[in-house]
């Protein structure tokens, strides 16, 4: 039955490590970019310590701020196309479609580019739930800025207060702080560990409960 007065009527999501399975993903087309383009291969640790941390051409400059541009061309050819199998969390479309189903509005932003995080959420099974995508070629600053958190709301017509961020990361629980919206961490995404979130949830269906 839907809410009649949800806590939050807008909830945002981050794409990796949130609603899709990605990190082992994003660890080897970062391993091969490095590989091709550098000839050397990075500690798992500083890369994962990286990963949405603001656009990949951010990410990727930190590794070698020299050869940004190829870094990004090469990591794009090996993990655009995989992203079309990635597949969600076990529990994350359940979830979903039940704040879907309360009234919520709902929406994904992310590191990635609006057409990467098209496709998928169109492989995971999420295609055409959110009303509002926002990735990283739609603002000029990303994570932990909250420039795209704040775009979201723009584009929704909703104040900050309405609103709550879902992500993996330090980053995400920053900028959403920062953008004055209540910072949800998740557990499941084996990339990060959050500390600085308002919440954490060990599982999807704790989500509703917190939300």
């Amino acid at each position: 039955m839907p809410l009649s007065e949800p806590r939050f009527p807008v909830v945002l999501f981050d794409l990796d490590g949130t609603l899709v399975d990605s990190s082992a993903l994003i660890l080897e087309s970062i391993h091969h970019t490095t590989e091709v383009v550098l000839g050397r291969r990075f500690p798992d640790e500083r890369i994962l310590a990286l990963i949405g941390g603001g656009s990949p051409a951010r990410q990727l400059a930190q590794l070698d701020g020299d050869h940004t541009d190829e870094l990004v061309r090469v990591y794009g050819e090996r993990i655009d196309p995989a992203y079309d199998a990635v597949a969600c969390f076990d529990g994350i479309v359940d979830v979903i479609g039940e704040l879907r189903g309360q009234g919520r509005r709902l929406g994904v932003v992310s590191a990635k580019g609006n057409a990467t995080i098209g496709r998928a959420l169109a492989g995971a099974g999420l295609g055409g739930l959110f009303d509002v995508v926002v990735g990283s070629d739609a603002t000029a600053k990303h994570k932990p800025d909250p420039e795209p958190l704040l775009h979201a709301m723009s584009l929704l017509g909703a104040p900050a207060a309405d609103a709550a961020y879902v992500g993996d990361s330090p980053f995400d629980a920053a900028a959403a702080r920062a953008a004055g919206v209540y910072a949800v961490a998740v557990a499941w995404g084996g990339i990060h560990r959050v500390e600085d979130a308002d919440v954490l949830v060990q599982s999807p269906r704790e989500l509703l409960d917190v939300l």
